[in-house]
Protein backbone atom coordinates (compact mmCIF):
# COMPACT_ATOMS: atom_id res chain seq x y z
CA UNK A 1 0.00 0.00 0.00
CA UNK A 2 1.57 3.46 -0.93
CA UNK A 3 -0.29 6.33 1.37
CA UNK A 4 1.44 9.52 2.51
CA UNK A 5 3.56 7.21 5.45
CA UNK A 6 5.14 4.85 3.01
CA UNK A 7 7.34 5.65 -0.17
CA UNK A 8 8.74 3.07 -2.84
CA UNK A 9 11.80 4.92 -3.45
CA UNK A 10 14.67 4.81 -0.93
CA UNK A 11 16.79 8.26 -1.68
CA UNK A 12 20.43 7.34 -1.21
CA UNK A 13 23.99 8.53 -3.21
CA UNK A 14 26.15 6.34 -5.05
CA UNK A 15 29.74 6.28 -5.31
CA UNK A 16 30.33 5.64 -9.75
CA UNK A 17 34.03 6.86 -10.02
CA UNK A 18 35.30 4.51 -12.78
CA UNK A 19 32.65 1.92 -12.69
CA UNK A 20 30.96 1.15 -15.93
CA UNK A 21 27.67 2.70 -16.85
CA UNK A 22 25.74 1.88 -19.99
CA UNK A 23 23.32 4.43 -21.78
CA UNK A 24 21.57 3.79 -24.24
CA UNK A 25 20.38 5.88 -26.57
CA UNK A 26 21.57 8.59 -28.76
CA UNK A 27 19.89 12.03 -28.84
CA UNK A 28 19.22 15.09 -26.45
CA UNK A 29 17.90 13.15 -23.42
CA UNK A 30 20.60 10.17 -23.55
CA UNK A 31 23.24 14.10 -23.66
CA UNK A 32 21.40 15.09 -20.88
CA UNK A 33 21.67 12.22 -18.73
CA UNK A 34 25.84 12.16 -19.61
CA UNK A 35 26.18 15.63 -18.87
CA UNK A 36 25.12 14.57 -15.09
CA UNK A 37 26.41 11.64 -14.89
CA UNK A 38 29.88 12.67 -16.01
CA UNK A 39 30.37 14.89 -12.75
CA UNK A 40 30.38 11.70 -10.50
CA UNK A 41 33.50 10.37 -13.13
CA UNK A 42 32.25 6.85 -14.22
CA UNK A 43 33.81 5.31 -17.33
CA UNK A 44 30.18 5.65 -19.71
CA UNK A 45 29.65 3.74 -22.46
CA UNK A 46 27.06 4.43 -25.02
CA UNK A 47 25.07 2.32 -27.50
CA UNK A 48 23.43 4.22 -30.18
CA UNK A 49 22.80 4.05 -34.14
CA UNK A 50 23.73 7.50 -34.44
CA UNK A 51 24.74 10.28 -31.98
CA UNK A 52 23.97 13.85 -31.53
CA UNK A 53 26.51 16.58 -32.44
CA UNK A 54 27.16 16.83 -28.16
CA UNK A 55 27.66 13.25 -27.35
CA UNK A 56 29.66 12.96 -30.47
CA UNK A 57 32.07 15.49 -29.34
CA UNK A 58 32.39 13.69 -26.08
CA UNK A 59 33.13 10.58 -27.93
CA UNK A 60 35.70 12.79 -29.93
CA UNK A 61 37.35 13.77 -26.38
CA UNK A 62 37.32 10.61 -24.71
CA UNK A 63 35.01 11.51 -22.23
CA UNK A 64 33.11 8.70 -23.23
CA UNK A 65 33.22 5.64 -25.58
CA UNK A 66 30.34 3.59 -28.22
CA UNK A 67 30.11 -0.02 -27.28
CA UNK A 68 27.87 -0.34 -30.90
CA UNK A 69 25.08 0.41 -32.81
CA UNK A 70 22.85 -2.28 -31.47
CA UNK A 71 21.96 -3.04 -27.99
CA UNK A 72 22.68 -6.65 -26.58
CA UNK A 73 21.43 -7.64 -23.42
CA UNK A 74 25.20 -9.31 -22.53
CA UNK A 75 26.45 -5.49 -22.11
CA UNK A 76 24.51 -5.12 -19.04
CA UNK A 77 27.33 -7.33 -17.39
CA UNK A 78 29.28 -5.70 -15.00
CA UNK A 79 27.39 -2.53 -15.22
CA UNK A 80 27.27 0.08 -12.15
CA UNK A 81 23.89 1.33 -13.71
CA UNK A 82 21.97 1.35 -17.04
CA UNK A 83 20.42 4.11 -18.50
CA UNK A 84 17.58 3.72 -21.04
CA UNK A 85 17.01 6.76 -23.36
CA UNK A 86 15.72 6.20 -26.74
CA UNK A 87 12.58 7.58 -27.83
CA UNK A 88 11.10 4.08 -28.26
CA UNK A 89 8.70 2.94 -24.98
CA UNK A 90 9.10 -0.98 -25.70
CA UNK A 91 12.29 -0.78 -26.60
CA UNK A 92 13.29 1.05 -23.49
CA UNK A 93 11.38 -1.53 -21.25
CA UNK A 94 13.48 -4.75 -22.59
CA UNK A 95 16.75 -2.92 -21.74
CA UNK A 96 15.41 -2.53 -17.98
CA UNK A 97 14.02 -6.32 -18.55
CA UNK A 98 17.69 -6.61 -19.22
CA UNK A 99 19.28 -5.11 -16.35
CA UNK A 100 16.54 -7.00 -14.09
CA UNK A 101 17.57 -10.02 -14.84
CA UNK A 102 21.34 -8.97 -14.45
CA UNK A 103 20.42 -7.18 -11.13
CA UNK A 104 21.90 -4.39 -12.42
CA UNK A 105 19.83 -0.98 -11.41
CA UNK A 106 18.28 0.54 -14.21
CA UNK A 107 16.48 4.37 -15.08
CA UNK A 108 14.38 4.85 -17.75
CA UNK A 109 14.01 7.90 -18.91
CA UNK A 110 10.13 9.56 -18.31
CA UNK A 111 9.06 5.96 -17.07
CA UNK A 112 9.00 5.15 -13.33
CA UNK A 113 7.24 1.95 -13.75
CA UNK A 114 10.21 -0.11 -15.01
CA UNK A 115 12.92 1.77 -13.24
CA UNK A 116 14.78 0.30 -10.51
CA UNK A 117 15.98 3.89 -9.70
CA UNK A 118 15.36 7.86 -10.82
CA UNK A 119 17.14 10.34 -10.53
CA UNK A 120 16.04 13.29 -8.22
CA UNK A 121 16.36 16.90 -9.12
CA UNK A 122 19.57 18.46 -8.36
CA UNK A 123 20.84 21.34 -7.25
CA UNK A 124 24.85 21.02 -6.93
CA UNK A 125 27.37 22.26 -4.64
CA UNK A 126 29.44 19.75 -5.02
CA UNK A 127 30.67 18.48 -3.10
CA UNK A 128 27.44 19.24 -1.44
CA UNK A 129 23.92 17.92 -3.02
CA UNK A 130 20.69 18.57 -2.70
CA UNK A 131 17.86 15.90 -4.28
CA UNK A 132 14.20 16.87 -4.21
CA UNK A 133 12.10 13.44 -5.47
CA UNK A 134 8.65 13.20 -6.12
CA UNK A 135 8.98 9.66 -6.47
CA UNK A 136 7.97 10.49 -10.50
CA UNK A 137 4.48 11.37 -8.83
CA UNK A 138 4.89 15.39 -9.59
CA UNK A 139 8.18 15.89 -11.22
CA UNK A 140 7.20 19.57 -12.07
CA UNK A 141 7.17 19.93 -8.69
CA UNK A 142 10.34 18.86 -7.80
CA UNK A 143 11.76 21.23 -10.56
CA UNK A 144 10.16 24.12 -9.03
CA UNK A 145 11.28 23.48 -5.61
CA UNK A 146 14.77 22.46 -7.23
CA UNK A 147 14.61 26.38 -8.84
CA UNK A 148 13.69 27.83 -5.39
CA UNK A 149 16.70 26.18 -3.44
CA UNK A 150 18.99 27.02 -6.15
CA UNK A 151 18.18 30.48 -5.66
CA UNK A 152 18.49 30.28 -1.99
CA UNK A 153 21.76 28.39 -1.54
CA UNK A 154 24.80 30.36 -2.57
CA UNK A 155 26.98 29.02 -5.22
CA UNK A 156 30.03 29.12 -2.55
CA UNK A 157 28.40 26.50 -0.39
CA UNK A 158 30.47 23.47 -2.05
CA UNK A 159 33.49 25.84 -0.97
CA UNK A 160 32.46 25.72 2.81
CA UNK A 161 31.44 21.87 2.31
CA UNK A 162 34.58 21.26 1.14
CA UNK A 163 36.72 22.93 3.90
CA UNK A 164 34.77 21.27 6.70
CA UNK A 165 36.01 17.87 5.31
CA UNK A 166 39.61 19.31 5.04
CA UNK A 167 39.58 20.22 8.24
CA UNK A 168 37.76 17.53 10.27
CA UNK A 169 41.16 16.29 11.27
CA UNK A 170 41.83 18.90 13.14
CA UNK A 171 38.66 18.76 14.76
CA UNK A 172 38.44 14.70 15.75
CA UNK A 173 40.51 15.43 18.78
CA UNK A 174 37.28 16.94 20.74
CA UNK A 175 34.86 14.57 21.99
CA UNK A 176 31.97 14.13 19.70
CA UNK A 177 29.37 16.38 21.32
CA UNK A 178 32.73 19.08 21.59
CA UNK A 179 32.95 18.21 17.75
CA UNK A 180 29.53 19.15 16.93
CA UNK A 181 28.66 21.67 19.29
CA UNK A 182 32.33 23.86 17.55
CA UNK A 183 31.11 22.90 14.10
CA UNK A 184 27.43 24.65 14.62
CA UNK A 185 29.50 27.28 16.04
CA UNK A 186 31.64 28.05 13.25
CA UNK A 187 28.60 28.12 11.13
CA UNK A 188 26.88 30.50 13.00
CA UNK A 189 29.96 33.06 12.79
CA UNK A 190 31.87 34.59 10.41
CA UNK A 191 33.56 31.85 9.05
CA UNK A 192 31.55 30.60 6.43
CA UNK A 193 31.28 34.44 5.26
CA UNK A 194 34.73 34.65 4.84
CA UNK A 195 34.50 31.16 2.35
CA UNK A 196 31.87 31.96 0.47
CA UNK A 197 33.42 35.64 -0.70
CA UNK A 198 36.78 33.58 -1.17
CA UNK A 199 39.05 34.09 1.72
CA UNK A 200 39.57 30.84 3.08
CA UNK A 201 42.80 31.94 5.24
CA UNK A 202 40.50 34.01 7.14
CA UNK A 203 37.99 31.18 7.83
CA UNK A 204 40.73 28.73 8.95
CA UNK A 205 41.77 31.54 11.43
CA UNK A 206 38.31 31.85 12.54
CA UNK A 207 37.74 28.11 12.87
CA UNK A 208 41.26 27.68 14.73
CA UNK A 209 40.02 29.80 17.37
CA UNK A 210 37.62 28.46 17.95
CA UNK A 211 38.96 25.04 18.59
CA UNK A 212 41.57 27.15 20.78
CA UNK A 213 38.43 28.34 23.01
CA UNK A 214 38.74 31.84 22.08
CA UNK A 215 35.23 34.03 22.03
CA UNK A 216 33.00 34.39 18.66
CA UNK A 217 34.36 37.23 16.42
CA UNK A 218 31.98 39.49 15.44
CA UNK A 219 31.43 40.96 11.59
CA UNK A 220 29.54 43.45 9.83
CA UNK A 221 27.83 43.21 6.67
CA UNK A 222 27.33 46.70 4.75
CA UNK A 223 24.40 45.34 2.27
CA UNK A 224 22.11 47.88 -0.25
CA UNK A 225 18.90 47.54 0.01
CA UNK A 226 17.88 48.94 -3.25
CA UNK A 227 15.43 52.02 -3.87
CA UNK A 228 12.57 49.65 -2.13
CA UNK A 229 10.90 47.23 -3.74
CA UNK A 230 11.75 44.04 -1.84
CA UNK A 231 12.41 41.70 -4.69
CA UNK A 232 15.03 43.91 -6.74
CA UNK A 233 17.81 42.63 -3.31
CA UNK A 234 20.06 40.21 -4.33
CA UNK A 235 20.36 36.86 -3.24
CA UNK A 236 23.39 37.51 -0.56
CA UNK A 237 21.72 40.59 0.64
CA UNK A 238 18.69 38.70 1.42
CA UNK A 239 20.59 35.75 3.03
CA UNK A 240 23.07 38.06 5.03
CA UNK A 241 19.70 39.97 6.23
CA UNK A 242 17.97 36.09 7.22
CA UNK A 243 21.07 35.34 9.98
CA UNK A 244 22.25 38.69 11.03
CA UNK A 245 22.24 39.33 15.26
CA UNK A 246 21.79 42.77 14.67
CA UNK A 247 20.43 45.46 12.17
CA UNK A 248 21.44 49.16 12.04
CA UNK A 249 19.02 50.95 9.29
CA UNK A 250 18.22 53.63 7.28
CA UNK A 251 14.95 55.71 6.73
CA UNK A 252 15.31 55.19 3.19
CA UNK A 253 15.09 50.86 3.50
CA UNK A 254 11.35 50.14 3.24
CA UNK A 255 8.69 48.51 5.42
CA UNK A 256 8.56 45.82 3.03
CA UNK A 257 12.40 45.35 3.03
CA UNK A 258 12.28 45.54 6.57
CA UNK A 259 9.80 42.47 6.77
CA UNK A 260 12.31 39.92 5.41
CA UNK A 261 15.50 40.57 8.25
CA UNK A 262 15.44 38.15 10.66
CA UNK A 263 12.59 38.21 13.14
CA UNK A 264 14.30 37.93 16.56
CA UNK A 265 17.47 40.30 15.01
CA UNK A 266 18.07 43.57 17.71
CA UNK A 267 16.53 46.53 15.52
CA UNK A 268 18.22 49.90 15.58
CA UNK A 269 17.06 52.86 13.74
CA UNK A 270 20.07 55.53 12.32
CA UNK A 271 18.20 57.06 9.69
CA UNK A 272 18.32 60.99 8.55
CA UNK A 273 15.99 63.19 7.93
CA UNK A 274 15.96 66.46 5.95
CA UNK A 275 18.15 68.62 8.53
CA UNK A 276 17.42 65.80 11.44
CA UNK A 277 19.98 63.72 11.94
CA UNK A 278 18.42 61.12 13.90
CA UNK A 279 22.13 59.46 14.94
CA UNK A 280 25.71 61.37 13.72
CA UNK A 281 27.36 59.40 11.72
CA UNK A 282 30.50 58.91 13.91
CA UNK A 283 28.48 57.07 16.31
CA UNK A 284 26.85 55.04 13.84
CA UNK A 285 30.44 53.94 12.88
CA UNK A 286 31.51 53.58 16.86
CA UNK A 287 28.11 51.44 17.07
CA UNK A 288 29.14 49.15 14.62
CA UNK A 289 32.79 48.45 15.88
CA UNK A 290 31.03 47.77 19.47
CA UNK A 291 28.56 45.55 18.08
CA UNK A 292 31.28 43.32 16.02
CA UNK A 293 33.60 43.28 18.95
CA UNK A 294 30.87 41.81 21.22
CA UNK A 295 30.90 38.88 18.87
CA UNK A 296 27.63 40.22 16.68
CA UNK A 297 26.52 39.51 13.41
CA UNK A 298 26.20 43.43 12.35
CA UNK A 299 23.62 43.92 9.67
CA UNK A 300 23.79 47.99 8.02
CA UNK A 301 21.41 47.99 5.96
CA UNK A 302 21.41 51.22 3.55
CA UNK A 303 18.93 52.32 0.95
CA UNK A 304 19.98 52.16 -2.88
CA UNK A 305 23.88 51.21 -2.72
CA UNK A 306 25.99 51.52 -0.14
CA UNK A 307 29.16 53.35 -1.99
CA UNK A 308 26.73 56.05 -4.14
CA UNK A 309 25.79 58.80 -1.64
CA UNK A 310 25.59 56.22 1.23
CA UNK A 311 29.17 56.68 3.12
CA UNK A 312 29.47 53.01 3.13
CA UNK A 313 32.98 54.29 2.98
CA UNK A 314 33.35 55.84 6.01
CA UNK A 315 31.56 52.92 8.03
CA UNK A 316 34.44 50.76 6.33
CA UNK A 317 36.77 52.69 6.94
CA UNK A 318 36.36 52.77 10.66
CA UNK A 319 35.91 48.94 10.65
CA UNK A 320 39.22 48.61 8.87
CA UNK A 321 40.84 50.50 11.24
CA UNK A 322 39.74 48.33 13.72
CA UNK A 323 40.69 45.00 12.12
CA UNK A 324 36.97 43.90 12.09
CA UNK A 325 35.79 41.80 9.17
CA UNK A 326 33.25 43.03 6.83
CA UNK A 327 31.64 42.57 3.62
CA UNK A 328 30.07 45.05 0.81
CA UNK A 329 26.65 43.70 -0.76
CA UNK A 330 25.97 46.11 -3.78
CA UNK A 331 22.62 46.96 -4.12
CA UNK A 332 20.74 48.52 -7.19
CA UNK A 333 21.60 52.80 -6.42
CA UNK A 334 18.30 55.12 -6.64
CA UNK A 335 18.64 56.28 -10.29
CA UNK A 336 19.30 53.46 -11.68
CA UNK A 337 16.38 51.70 -9.70
CA UNK A 338 13.87 54.92 -9.83
CA UNK A 339 14.64 55.53 -13.34
CA UNK A 340 13.82 52.19 -14.60
CA UNK A 341 10.09 51.99 -13.19
CA UNK A 342 9.49 55.38 -14.17
CA UNK A 343 10.07 54.40 -17.70
CA UNK A 344 13.18 56.75 -17.92
CA UNK A 345 16.13 54.97 -19.71
CA UNK A 346 18.86 57.21 -18.43
CA UNK A 347 21.33 56.64 -21.45
CA UNK A 348 18.61 56.19 -24.53
CA UNK A 349 21.47 56.84 -27.21
CA UNK A 350 19.53 59.04 -29.12
CA UNK A 351 19.58 61.43 -26.39
CA UNK A 352 22.41 60.65 -23.75
CA UNK A 353 25.62 59.55 -24.15
CA UNK A 354 26.35 59.92 -20.69
CA UNK A 355 24.88 60.17 -17.14
CA UNK A 356 25.92 62.09 -14.09
CA UNK A 357 25.11 61.48 -10.43
CA UNK A 358 24.96 64.19 -8.18
CA UNK A 359 23.80 65.37 -4.62
CA UNK A 360 21.62 67.91 -4.48
CA UNK A 361 22.06 68.08 -0.40
CA UNK A 362 22.60 71.72 0.68
CA UNK A 363 25.88 72.40 3.15
CA UNK A 364 24.91 73.68 6.68
CA UNK A 365 25.61 77.10 5.47
CA UNK A 366 22.81 76.35 2.99
CA UNK A 367 25.15 76.52 -0.09
CA UNK A 368 25.02 74.36 -3.29
CA UNK A 369 28.18 74.65 -5.16
CA UNK A 370 28.41 72.20 -7.87
CA UNK A 371 30.21 72.41 -11.40
CA UNK A 372 27.03 74.07 -13.17
CA UNK A 373 28.83 74.69 -16.21
CA UNK A 374 29.28 70.73 -16.39
CA UNK A 375 25.97 69.99 -15.58
CA UNK A 376 24.00 72.33 -17.97
CA UNK A 377 25.10 70.86 -21.14
CA UNK A 378 22.99 68.74 -24.06
CA UNK A 379 23.39 65.29 -24.51
CA UNK A 380 23.66 63.77 -21.04
CA UNK A 381 21.47 63.08 -18.08
CA UNK A 382 22.04 64.57 -14.62
CA UNK A 383 20.92 62.73 -11.80
CA UNK A 384 19.83 64.55 -8.52
CA UNK A 385 19.92 62.73 -5.01
CA UNK A 386 18.62 64.45 -2.35
CA UNK A 387 17.68 67.55 -4.52
CA UNK A 388 13.98 67.79 -3.36
CA UNK A 389 14.57 70.63 -0.98
CA UNK A 390 17.46 72.45 -3.50
CA UNK A 391 15.08 72.02 -6.67
CA UNK A 392 14.28 75.38 -6.90
CA UNK A 393 17.90 76.21 -6.71
CA UNK A 394 19.04 73.58 -9.59
CA UNK A 395 16.25 74.63 -11.82
CA UNK A 396 17.59 78.18 -11.42
CA UNK A 397 21.20 77.15 -12.01
CA UNK A 398 21.11 74.85 -14.89
CA UNK A 399 19.00 77.82 -17.01
CA UNK A 400 21.28 80.68 -16.04
CA UNK A 401 23.98 78.13 -17.11
CA UNK A 402 22.43 77.74 -20.81
CA UNK A 403 19.89 75.08 -20.89
CA UNK A 404 16.66 75.80 -22.06
CA UNK A 405 13.24 77.07 -19.85
CA UNK A 406 11.60 74.32 -21.69
CA UNK A 407 14.53 71.59 -20.81
CA UNK A 408 12.89 68.38 -19.17
CA UNK A 409 13.00 67.01 -15.89
CA UNK A 410 11.53 64.63 -13.62
CA UNK A 411 11.18 64.27 -9.58
CA UNK A 412 10.57 60.06 -8.52
CA UNK A 413 8.79 60.20 -5.43
CA UNK A 414 9.13 56.65 -3.32
CA UNK A 415 10.83 54.82 -6.42
CA UNK A 416 9.97 50.69 -7.13
CA UNK A 417 7.21 51.04 -4.36
CA UNK A 418 3.37 50.65 -4.86
CA UNK A 419 3.45 54.66 -3.22
CA UNK A 420 5.92 55.38 -6.45
CA UNK A 421 4.77 59.15 -8.14
CA UNK A 422 6.61 60.54 -10.84
CA UNK A 423 5.78 64.39 -11.52
CA UNK A 424 7.02 65.52 -15.13
CA UNK A 425 7.36 69.14 -15.99
CA UNK A 426 10.31 71.48 -16.92
CA UNK A 427 13.29 73.55 -15.28
CA UNK A 428 10.58 76.48 -15.49
CA UNK A 429 7.65 74.61 -14.16
CA UNK A 430 8.38 71.70 -11.81
CA UNK A 431 9.75 73.51 -8.52
CA UNK A 432 5.79 74.68 -8.93
CA UNK A 433 4.49 71.53 -9.59
CA UNK A 434 6.22 69.96 -6.83
CA UNK A 435 5.20 72.16 -4.50
CA UNK A 436 1.76 71.67 -5.00
CA UNK A 437 1.92 67.71 -5.11
CA UNK A 438 3.27 67.91 -1.75
CA UNK A 439 6.37 65.62 -2.20
CA UNK A 440 6.86 64.12 0.95
CA UNK A 441 8.37 60.58 0.25
CA UNK A 442 11.79 59.84 -1.07
CA UNK A 443 12.41 61.37 -4.06
CA UNK A 444 15.10 61.75 -6.84
CA UNK A 445 15.10 64.50 -10.11
CA UNK A 446 16.18 63.38 -13.63
CA UNK A 447 17.38 66.00 -16.13
CA UNK A 448 17.40 65.75 -19.33
CA UNK A 449 16.08 64.65 -22.72
CA UNK A 450 15.32 61.28 -22.01
CA UNK A 451 12.84 62.03 -19.70
CA UNK A 452 10.30 62.86 -22.72
CA UNK A 453 10.61 59.21 -23.07
CA UNK A 454 8.22 58.75 -20.44
CA UNK A 455 5.10 59.05 -22.00
CA UNK A 456 5.75 56.36 -24.37
CA UNK A 457 7.93 53.76 -22.17
CA UNK A 458 6.17 54.25 -18.59
CA UNK A 459 5.29 50.98 -17.32
CA UNK A 460 4.73 50.74 -14.08
CA UNK A 461 1.81 53.04 -13.09
CA UNK A 462 0.79 52.18 -9.12
CA UNK A 463 -0.40 55.32 -8.76
CA UNK A 464 -1.61 58.88 -10.57
CA UNK A 465 1.28 60.93 -12.40
CA UNK A 466 0.99 64.02 -12.83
Amino acid sequence: MNDHTTNPWLPITLRLAGARVLVVGGGEVAARKVRLLLKAAPCIEIVALELNAELGALVEQGAITVSGTAFDAGLVQGCRLVIAATDDREFNRRIAAAADAANVPVNVVDDPAPSSFITPALVERAPLWVAISSGGAAPVLARRLRERIEALLPAGYGRLAAFMERHRPGVKALAVEQRRALWEQFLDGPGPERLLVGDEAAAAIELESLIQGEPARGEVYLVGAGPGDPDLLTFRALRLMQQADVVLFDRLVSPAIMELVRRDAERIFVGKKRNQHTVPQDEINSELVRLALAGKRVLRLKGGDPFIFGRGGEEIAELSGHGIAFQVVPGITAASGCAAYAGIPLTHRDYAQSCIFVTGHARADGTLNLHWDQLARPGQTVVFYMGVVTLPRVCAELMAHGLPADWPIALVEDGTQPTQRVVIGTLADLPAKVAAAASSGASLVIVGEVVRLREQLGWFQPRSTT
